[in-house]
């Protein structure tokens, strides 16, 4: 496997949580924090229905055009 070194910063709590699961899973860290990183970009990547709420009426002074300008030939 090809890698990239990254640094990242975790809380003290953070830490301590994903040492023990590495620890009792028999992986290390690294393992650990590239499976959830995968399992999150998977899932913000399958479901596109939050970011398009999240967006709706994103801007309230939007006009839609006159339906006169749509049946015109």
């Amino acid at each position: 496997m090809s890698a990239i070194r990254t640094q990242v910063y975790l809380t003290v709590e953070q830490r301590q949580r994903v040492d023990a699961l590495a620890q009792a899973r028999g992986v290390t860290m690294a393992e650990i924090v590239r499976r959830a990183l995968d399992a999150y970009l998977d899932e913000v990547r399958a479901n596109p229905r939050p970011a398009l709420a999240a967006t709706f009426g994103a801007d309230p002074a939007a006009v839609a055009p006159s339906r006169d300008e749509w049946d015109r030939g």
